[in-house]
C-alpha cells in the first residue's frame, strides 16, 4: 500500500535519544518538540495529532486543518480518511494497535494497555471507522505493534479478570497482543488480517523504551495517509 505511512519511533543512538513523550519530564520541552517536528518532516506528513492518554476508550475522529503538531482532548485512539494526516499515540510496553482500511485509505492508531483493553478501546476505534468512513469490519487489517510480550508481562489475577481471561491464584504473565488479536475477531475482523509485531520492548534489543524497566521516555506508533 504505496500510500501508507505506518511505524514505530525507537530511542536511536543519539544522546539525548529520540523521546516524543509530551507528558513527562525526562527529556526537555525543546528537545521533545524538536523530536516530534523531525518525525513529521521523515513521514512527509504535515499535521500530526495526538493526546495526553487515560487508558480509557475514547476514540476521536480527525480531520484535516493547519499544519503542526496538534492535541485533541484527553483520548486513546485517533482515526481519520484525510489525507496528510498523522496519527500518534505514545507507548512504553502498551500495544499500539494499527487498522487499516485499504479500499478507503481510512486508518486508526490507536493505546491500549490492558484497562484500555478491557474498556475496549480496540473494539471502539473500529466502530467509530465504521460510523465515519463507511468501513466494513471483515475488510479491516489490524497490526499489533510493538509492546512488551507475554513472557514479559507478569500481572495480577484482577488483570485477568478484567480482560474475561481465566483467572490465575496468583501474579502470572499474560500476552496482552493474543487478548487483543482475540477481540478482533469477535468484532468480525479475519484472523488471516490480524498481524502482530515480532518486537518486545523488553527483552528483543529492539531500542525501545520500556516503563517496567524504568524508562521514562516513549515511542510512538504512527500511521496516516500519504498526500
Amino acid at each position: 500500500m504505496p500510500w501508507l505511512v505506518q511505524g514505530c519511533t525507537t530511542r536511536g543512538s543519539e544522546v539525548p535519544s529520540f523521546d516524543l513523550g509530551l507528558f513527562n519530564s525526562a527529556s526537555s520541552k525543546e528537545h521533545v518538540a524538536a523530536c516530534w517536528d523531525e518525525l513529521r518532516t521523515a513521514t512527509g506528513l504535515d499535521r500530526a495529532m495526538h493526546a495526553r492518554q487515560v487508558h480509557g476508550a475514547d476514540v476521536r475522529y480527525q480531520v484535516a486543518g493547519p499544519t503542526g503538531l496538534h492535541l485533541s482532548d484527553d483520548c486513546d485512539g485517533h482515526v481519520t480518511g484525510a489525507v496528510g494526516v498523522l496519527l500518534a499515540v505514545a507507548t512504553a510496553d502498551c500495544v499500539p494497535v494499527f487498522v487499516v482500511d485499504p479500499g478507503r485509505r481510512s486508518v486508526a492508531a490507536l493505546h491500549s494497555g490492558w484497562r484500555g483493553a478491557a474498556a475496549g478501546v480496540l473494539e471502539r476505534g473500529i466502530t467509530v471507522m465504521v460510523e465515519n468512513v463507511g468501513s466494513r469490519r471483515e475488510e479491516l487489517l489490524v497490526h499489533l505493534g510493538p509492546s512488551i510480550c507475554g513472557a514479559c508481562y507478569e500481572v495480577g489475577p484482577e488483570v485477568f479478570e478484567a480482560l474475561d481471561q481465566p483467572v490465575p491464584p496468583g501474579p502470572k504473565p499474560i500476552d496482552l497482543r493474543a487478548v487483543l488479536s482475540e477481540r478482533a475477531a469477535r468484532v468480525e475482523v479475519p484472523m488471516g488480517h490480524i498481524t502482530v509485531s515480532a518486537h518486545c520492548t523488553r527483552c528483543t534489543g529492539s531500542g525501545l523504551y520500556s516503563h517496567r524497566n524504568g524508562d521514562r521516555q516513549r515511542q510512538v506508533g504512527y500511521i496516516g495517509v500519504r498526500p
